[in-house]
């Protein structure tokens, strides 16, 4: 529940009560966690469903005081605690928490939460850049030791790199800050809060990469806000929307912050309208800055020629110009920010993908995938094939095919081609993978390993696939011999997000191979000629 008062602590033990039901928490609700532990929230642990709904209806809690998003535990429907104590653990299974359940509540969409005071058991110990995740009270003292803090902090939160545009504005708004009556130094000191998720270190080396051209009192500090499928929705970062804004601004006030600045490329926040909701620091709107093409400048918006100015390149023209292995220009990026990005987004031929295919029993994917994965071969890249029915034996071995065993069968085979891609490699699948949400799960793994997704629905009909039965096993779903049988007895979710439709109806299986695989090199991820 929500105090004022309290907050997440010690406790005595190191492990929790031994008797105490464990729960890893999810990622956003880890991160939410985290950020409680920390003291970067000012709760002390999961929210009622009286809290929650009152902050998602009005931003307020019950008691009135702002606070932009619900802080919530979500658990499975089937996770019940005998005891009114439940241990929180890493992913790794290591205690971070023990929570005192105050109530177990379910939302209007059916999902179940926990909700209680957490405290703490062990300093959190799992996740990427460990030495950068400083806590709030490390950071204020730090500040005090070194410089004092009686001055104004900018900070600036971040999951995409700081290209020239934005390094100019921070530059400008720091100086203009310490012009402010009353404030003794040159410019604001500087706190860069790099947001990036536990696992995956995002754009950090890219931001770091800019430190020499920040102001000279910069530092810099990582955590993971609650915004898992934001982060990853872009190649360089995702979308703040207003509450998310609020939330940082908390977050930022917490490490000492008076100023906050959220660099978001083109889907920056609406300023005006987060700080009619009274954050707990300034939220600065930046002046537009622009790139004089004649003078070879970076003004402020006012000093340019509209007729001279270049436009920032966006970010899709950025991973094209990454993707088949260009150099990025200097005039829209330090020349050491653009090496990193080179390093974190390869040309695609150098780049893990995942090509995945989905489409009905007998849609002809297996005998597709079977030659992509020879014409990826040929190409000289590395290649494992991924096979429905090979996986099913092998990987998934006991899996029965109830949605649930069916969307676990998915959710492995997408982690096995993240780790395959997290080192550059291709994995080719070929499930039939019905679910909707299985497949977005299965392209979220890929792309927070810093692979590629490509998406191929082999659209064969139904009647089609029937027809051919080479395996009989639509006649004995017909029969009622095997139950939830996709296609039959249970949905086929047609993608409406593929990135190739193939249809092999009428056509050589030959032809349907060779389609994929010109996708697949006009997107840059395979040379145009074969070793």
């Amino acid at each position: 529940m929500v105090s004022a008062e309290r907050r997440g602590s010690a406790s005595d033990g190191a492990v929790g009560r031994p008797d105490a039901p464990v729960f890893t928490p999810g990622p956003d609700a880890l991160a939410h966690l985290e950020l409680i532990l920390s003291g970067a929230y000012p709760l002390p642990g999961f929210m009622t469903r009286e809290q929650a709904v009152s902050v998602e209806r009005s931003g307020r809690l019950p008691d009135w005081r702002p606070w932009p998003v619900p802080v919530t535990l979500p658990v499975p429907a089937d996770f019940t605690a005998d005891t009114d104590t439940v241990v929180l653990t890493d992913p790794e299974g290591a205690p971070l928490a023990e929570l005192v359940v105050a109530e177990r509540w379910e939302d209007d969409r059916g999902r179940f939460h926990l909700a209680g005071d957490v405290s703490l058991l062990r300093p959190p110990t799992y996740g990427v850049l460990r030495e950068l995740r400083a806590t709030p009270a490390e950071v204020r003292a730090r500040r005090e030791l070194e410089r004092g803090s009686s001055g104004p902090l900018l900070a600036v939160v971040t999951d995409r790199p700081l290209h020239h545009r934005a390094l100019h504005q921070i530059r400008a708004e720091a100086e203009a800050l310490g012009r402010a009556p009353g404030v003794e130094a040159d410019r604001a000191e500087v706190l860069v809060l790099i947001d990036t998720g536990l696992e995956e270190e995002g754009m950090t080396a890219a931001v770091l990469a800019a430190r020499p051209l920040l102001p000279p009192r910069t530092s810099f500090v990582v955590c993971t806000l609650p915004r898992a499928a934001d982060r990853v929705s872009g190649p360089f970062g995702g979308p703040w929307n207003d509450r998310t804004v609020l939330l940082a601004a908390h977050v930022a006030a917490a490490h000492g912050a008076t100023h906050l600045m959220v660099e978001a490329g083109e889907r920056g926040p609406d300023v005006e309208r987060v700080m009619a909701r009274r954050p707990p620091v300034t939220v600065l709107d930046p002046e537009p800055w622009r790139y004089d093409a004649d003078e070879g400048l970076w003004e402020s918006l006012t000093r340019v020629d509209p007729a001279r100015a270049r436009r920032d390149l966006t970010d899709d023209e950025v991973e094209e110009e990454l993707a088949h292995g260009r150099e990025l220009p200097v005039w829209f990026t330090p020349a050491r920010v653009g090496a990193e990005l080179a390093r974190l987004r390869p040309a695609r031929t150098r780049r893990g993908l995942t090509v995945f295919f989905t489409g009905l029993s007998g849609s002809g994917k297996s005998t597709i995938a079977r030659g992509v994965r020879e014409g990826i071969r040929r190409s000289g890249r590395s290649v494992t094939l991924l096979d429905g029915d090979v996986v099913r034996r092998m990987l998934s071995h006991g899996l029965t095919f109830s949605r649930q065993d069916r969307e676990l069968n998915i959710r492995r085979i997408g982690y096995v081609a993240a780790e395959i891609g997290r080192h550059g490699g291709v994995t080719v699948c070929a499930p039939i993978a019905p679910y909707a949400r299985g497949r977005a799960e299965v392209r979220a793994l890929a792309e927070e390993a810093g692979g590629d997704f490509f998406l191929v629905h082999v659209a064969t009909p139904l009647e089609v696939c029937e027809a051919r039965d080479r395996k009989g096993l639509y006649a004995k779903a017909r029969a009622g011999e095997i139950p939830e049988f996709t296609g039959i007895s249970d949905p086929y979710e047609e993608p409406v997000d593929a990135d190739l439709v193939v249809d092999t109806v009428d056509t050589d299986p030959a032809d349907s191979v060779a389609v994929v695989l010109s996708a697949l090199r006009a997107g840059g991820w395979l040379p145009e000629q074969d070793h």
